[in-house]
């Protein structure tokens, strides 16, 4: 940071991306060379004795060898020249390393020889053009193996010119000062990532609404990254230091409770937890409707959670394909019904239970089984979650719209990927439980999902609501940008939300994502490392965990810190004379905001994280509870964290292992309190 400008434009390195690429060439070079070298001392004197001794014998191999010793020799000096100088400084230091342009310069001008000399190496041994044979066997392969990885290496050069080329890196920034070049800009960008994703995800075209998914995708990523002159490596980099940050926060704030004698937040009495909720939110509930959630994946979870036995597992739940019924109540699935197979194994329902099973998987439109759940006397509609790259482009379609339905505010706002996915499936739903509930009148209605499936769960519900007004809804691991506050609070009474630990997803959002850019540019401004000590440092934590050292010596001055941008204060710079556009393609990163509704979590959220063991409980095996919970609020979600198990909190299989252990300590407690 900031990106690298060569040969009059941008890309997408910076100047202190060259550490580890100069020291993997250099040593792959220095084999090179010694090879090169005894062959050279091998084949020399025997370059005199060949039987053309001009340009097509001997004197054509001595000048192919001794240049190409001259050159791996060359550009083992430069390599670590461009080592040494990339290493030097901190990310935020350009100055220190302003000799990296022009010995990337000199670098790049040195493959016309490399590509000249490669030439001759491959008409001397794969040609019958050169009259000097080597009888030599080692010789032979050796020079034949280098003319070979030579090639693969140069179109590895090229390939890596491609990856970090930036087709708007002719742009001059800084000519940018007025609005109207921003905004033609800003579109320029979103074109480029709209061409990127038509070409990258062309079968996703014949989608009904794919094409404005890309457009709304490619303008969010447009938004969230453009001309902040940050590069992947620097994002990388600040979300090693995010950690590093974020545990150091963490330690101040119990150590700060521990001096006030604060109660603690969380707890790991359950009935406690549940003393003050309806009789509906309870454990026992959420976890016998989470198994619905995980069905509704079909056949591909199967095969995930059982990779060599699932087939076996889902083989007796197949239907043939002859023997399927003309008026099934599968759609969209193939000729075997192998996700209903998957449904009837994970739910262990048979098929007379469920009433209606969609598995048409297009952008804004996603699969949901309608159960007759005979056990608890209700009608249950389980939404799948994300599990394809047309999932994706729902989530990803972040924008807020304006959310209309009988008992929210005027203003209510919601996730535009997840209410266009709501209104889809309410178009097929209401048939199926207008039958429904004509056979079995008297049962309830609950919806449930987990991840994407959740939060169009909860958008469903509140389409329903006035007409079921009892209905309930089980949500596992929703999306932090779902709905607007006040809807959100509307929630509370009939949606009851299950979070595990440090989930990523159930922080993220918009505003989060924005959130983070902008702590990560303030964070990579704070470090005194450079950005090699970095990334070597995070391999470091990823295997051993967070050193208390690194807390304090990784920062310039750690009091800095303290010193963020809150929301507040982001906020206020939205004056009334900013227009939306403006602010959305603002140079000011604290200004710039993709959406201007916050959106959040729905329903009342029951938190669960694993309870830390202190002092002598790291030691000794006790029977204290693994897990501690409390019911959080929407803004406690608002900020990601980056965490060691931000992405495996989220899994469903996680979530439901959560729940089941904290029933099951529940009921040996209750054993061992009876009995005593």
């Amino acid at each position: 940071m900031p990106a690298l400008r060569l040969l009059g434009r941008k890309w997408l390195a910076a100047s202190d991306d060259l550490v580890f690429p100069s020291i993997f060439e250099l040593i792959f070079r220095f084999v090179w060379l010694v090879l090169i070298a005894l062959v050279v001392e091998v084949i020399f004197p025997v370059t005199w004795q060949c039987r053309s001794e001009g340009w097509h014998g001997g004197a054509f191999v001595r000048l192919y060898l001794c240049s190409t010793l001259a050159l791996q020799a060359v550009l083992m000096l430069l390599l670590a020249a461009l080592a040494m100088q990339s290493a030097r400084g901190t990310i935020t230091d350009v100055d220190q390393r302003r000799l990296v342009s022009p010995l990337l310069v000199v670098k790049v001008f040195l493959v016309l020889p490399e590509i000249a000399l490669n030439v001759m190496g491959t008409m001397w041994m794969f040609c019958d053009v050169i009259e000097c044979s080597v009888s030599d066997k080692f010789s032979s392969i050796v020079i034949q193996s280098i003319v070979l990885f030579n090639w693969v290496q140069l179109g590895l050069t090229v390939f890596g010119l491609f990856m970090v080329f930036d087709p708007l890196g002719s742009v001059s920034y800084g000519d940018m000062q007025d609005t109207p070049n921003q905004v033609r800009h800003h579109r320029k960008v979103t074109g480029l990532w709209s061409r990127r994703f038509r070409w990258l995800f062309c079968w996703l075209k014949r989608d009904e609404h794919g094409k404005e998914a890309f457009q709304q995708v490619a303008a969010l990523l447009s938004a969230l990254f453009r001309s902040t002159d940050l590069v992947p490596s620097d994002v990388v980099a600040g979300c090693v230091l995010l950690r590093v940050r974020q545990k150091r926060e963490t330690r101040e704030m119990r150590r700060i409770q521990m001096l006030n004698d604060e109660e603690p937040i969380y707890t790991t009495d359950v009935n406690k937890v549940f003393s003050e909720t309806p009789p509906w939110m309870n454990l026992e509930d959420a976890l016998h409707y989470l198994k619905l959630s995980i069905a509704a994946y079909g056949w591909p979870y199967v095969i995930y959670r059982h990779c060599f036995t699932g087939f076996c597992k889902l083989a007796r739940h197949l239907t043939c394909c002859c023997c399927r019924p003309k008026n099934s109540i599968v759609t969209d699935d193939n000729c075997c019904l192998c996700h209903f197979a998957g449904v009837k194994y994970m739910s262990s329902l048979s098929a007379d239970d469920i009433i209606f099973a969609s598995f048409n998987n297009r952008v804004f439109e996603l699969p949901f089984c309608v159960i007759a759940d005979h056990e608890r006397e209700s009608i249950v509609v389980a939404v799948r979650g994300s599990i394809s790259l047309r999932d994706i482009f729902t989530d990803f379609t972040a924008g807020s719209e304006k959310f209309e339905a009988d008992g929210l505010p005027e203003d209510t706002a919601a996730h535009k990927g997840m209410a266009m996915g709501a209104a889809k499936m309410l178009k097929r739903l209401m048939p199926v439980l207008d039958r429904a509930f004509q056979q079995f009148p008297h049962y309830d209605l609950i919806l449930t999902g987990h991840s994407l499936g959740a939060g169009v769960a909860v958008l469903v519900a509140l389409k329903l609501r006035p007409r079921y007004p009892h209905l309930k809804v089980y949500a596992f691991s929703t999306p932090a940008g779902l709905i607007s506050r006040e809807a959100a609070r509307y929630t509370e009474s009939f949606v009851m939300t299950v979070g595990v630990g440090d989930d990523l997803v159930m922080r993220l959002s918009v505003h989060s994502i924005e959130n983070l850019r902008t702590k990560v540019i303030q964070t990579i401004h704070a470090t005194k490392l450079p950005k090699y000590r970095i990334l070597l440092n995070g391999f470091g934590y990823a295997l051993f965990g967070v050193p208390a050292r690194d807390l304090e010596s990784t920062w310039r001055r750690p009091e800095d810190l303290e010193t963020n941008h809150s929301d507040d204060s982001t906020d206020a710079l939205l004056v009334p004379s900013v227009s939306t556009e403006a602010a959305l393609v603002s140079r000011n990163v604290f200004v710039r905001r993709f959406s201007s509704a916050r959106l959040f979590t729905a329903g009342r959220i029951l938190h669960i994280v694993r309870r830390k063991r202190m002092g002598i409980e790291k030691k000794v095996r006790t029977q204290e509870p693994t897990y501690e919970m409390r019911w959080a609020c929407p803004e406690d979600f608002m900020e990601l964290q980056v965490m060691p198990r931000m992405l495996l909190d989220h899994l469903p299989e996680n979530v439901y292992r959560t729940i089941d252990t904290v029933l099951k300590e529940k009921q040996a407690s209750y054993r061992v309190t009876h009995i005593v």
